[in-house]
């Protein structure tokens, strides 16, 4: 699945829908919407079957929040066996036109590349132009998962 992002597109515009996640006004809500969502998958997923989502961080005040990686943690936390982490590159987004300029002059001669006409910083590096896939799988009914720990909330 591939949830909606919280406060950017709105899901219910006409009128509010209880639970709609792209109407929450705060990250920990969504967050706790996205528990929501694990536990419920968890519950109805038959055991050994995959349940996958994509998901992608955001910037809160020019600071990168790692949504995608509470999201996992959450379905970490319902009981689900990470089994994959595919990233999928974002094309034609802001993020992936656009590179970051907020380097001090100490960098400059380490890795970026200045235009000095135009005062322009440029790095070989985009900032989130990318989403999650995140590919979990519920444990078979007794089955020993001790093998699997590192892949599992402790």
């Amino acid at each position: 699945t591939h949830p909606p992002y919280a406060n950017i597109i709105p899901y219910s515009k006409e009128k509010k829908i209880p639970g709609d996640l792209s109407a929450v006004h705060s990250i920990d809500e969504y967050i706790n919407g996205m528990r929501e969502i694990a536990k419920e998958s968890y519950r109805v997923l038959k055991p050994g079957r995959f349940c996958a989502i994509l998901v992608g961080d955001t910037r809160i005040h020019r600071h990168h929040v790692p949504i995608a990686f509470r999201t996992m943690q959450a379905f970490l936390e319902a009981g689900f066996i990470l089994r994959e982490d595919i990233v999928k590159y974002q094309w034609k987004t802001k993020t992936t036109r656009e590179k970051w300029q907020g380097l001090t002059k100490v960098a400059e001669e380490c890795w970026v590349d200045i235009n000095k006409k135009a005062k322009r910083y440029y790095m070989d590096f985009y900032l989130l132009f990318y989403e999650h896939l995140f590919v979990f799988r519920k444990p078979e009914k007794d089955e020993n998962i001790s093998k699997y720990k590192n892949s599992m909330f402790a």
